[in-house]
């Protein structure tokens, strides 16, 4: 009946930055954009790829900060990576915030950065 999750959106203020983040850093490609009228406050969708993974940028550029405490919802993206060291010392290159430092799991290691949303994303080696 279910076969998989689609895509995964993620809400920005400014969509030339984040698709500049989701290109020029984390490798994913454009499949598809659309200008909106701006009527039910999204004035751009980006829709992008890497490998299987699919993400829908939502341009709202009066959404509200992200909270500080947690909420109920959706928590974070995680990404898999083969090398940790060599993907921090990449991150930290290129000015990427790293907000969890890797640890140790036992059978992965598990860190967390910011993109340019102040979003966290997650990356597991397993």
């Amino acid at each position: 009946m279910f076969n998989r999750i689609d895509h995964t959106e993620i809400t920005t203020r400014d969509m030339v930055g984040s698709v500049k983040f989701y290109t020029e850093i984390l490798g994913f490609e454009v499949t598809s954009q659309h200008k909106m009228d701006g009527s039910k406050g999204i004035t751009e969708i980006v829709f992008m790829k890497l490998g299987d993974t699919n993400l829908e940028l939502l341009e709202f550029p009066n959404a509200e900060p992200i909270p500080e405490k947690p909420q109920v919802g959706y928590r974070m993206m995680a990404i898999t990576v083969d090398d940790m060291p060599s993907v921090i010392a990449y991150l930290k290159d290129k000015g990427v915030t790293i907000s969890r430092e890797p640890m140790s799991l036992g059978e992965s290691w598990r860190g967390e950065f910011l993109d340019n949303n102040g979003i966290a994303i997650e990356i597991r080696q397993w």
